[in-house]
């Protein structure tokens, strides 16, 4: 498996009327190396700007995030090559009529033969069963085949590393089992938040993330575990809800 490292990273933002910016991940030391890799918080927590930091689409204030010793920000082009990034709205990066060309699309620039990247496209489709799929608009399709199709644009440059922002949410029961069968039978490292507690069970390691720090690091059980109890004490400290 690749290696993921952070090496105390903070990321702060400059926001309107305030004296101090924000900090929304603080002095964050990781080494991530596991298979299934997966993010538990609430939301604001900084779950999304750690996600991001891994190829490069949010830049560390202070610190370093490197993938198998490529620097996110000095080797940016080299890691979004060996990190592919899916995003919780499919919509967000379907940006062609139909899945097929969104998926020749992401293989443009790698695949200069027309011929061989429609092979290449064919195939990452075939991969994920979706070829009876390939020519439909994007809009005539289910949230979970949309999420698929996203996936399959992603997947067909082999990507090393696949980070997953919040994937599930917006699927149904029957898609959100389609989308865990299908992620459970791929070779990439995958670093994936959830509000899904029963993934995040799934996953080989888990992270909680508190107000930008780590929380709890560790095993699945003992990491939605932690974060039950974080999620009670909020409660407790508010006291009981006033009819």
């Amino acid at each position: 498996m690749p290696t993921v490292t952070f090496d105390q990273v903070t990321v702060a933002v400059e926001t309107d009327h305030a004296p101090e910016p924000k900090v929304l991940l603080n002095e964050v030391n990781l080494r991530l190396e596991e298979r299934r890799i997966g993010v538990i918080g609430a939301n604001g927590s900084g779950k999304s700007t750690l996600l991001r930091l891994v190829n490069g689409l949010v830049q560390p204030t202070a610190g370093t995030v490197s993938v198998d010793g490529d620097d996110t920000v000095l080797a940016v082009r080299k890691v979004r090559r060996n990190v592919g990034f899916v995003f919780t709205d499919p919509l967000s990066q379907l940006v062609m009529p139909t899945g097929r060309e969104d998926v020749e699309l992401s293989l443009r620039r790698a695949v200069k033969n027309g011929a061989e990247r429609r092979n290449k496209a064919e195939a990452a489709l075939e991969g994920l069963g979706l070829q009876h799929l390939a020519d439909q608009s994007i809009y005539e399709l289910s949230g979970g085949e949309r999420q698929l199709m996203a996936l399959a644009a992603v997947l067909a440059v082999n990507p090393a590393v696949l980070v997953l922002d919040e994937p599930s949410t917006l699927l149904d029961l029957r898609n959100r089992e389609l989308l865990r069968r299908t992620l459970s039978g791929l070779d990439q490292q995958i670093i994936m938040s959830t509000h899904d507690l029963d993934l995040a069970l799934e996953m080989d390691r888990v992270l909680v993330i508190e107000q930008g720090e780590v929380a709890f690091d560790g095993g699945p059980a003992e990491a939605v575990a932690a974060y039950r109890a974080l999620c009670m004490d909020g409660f407790q400290a508010r006291g009981p809800v006033k009819q």
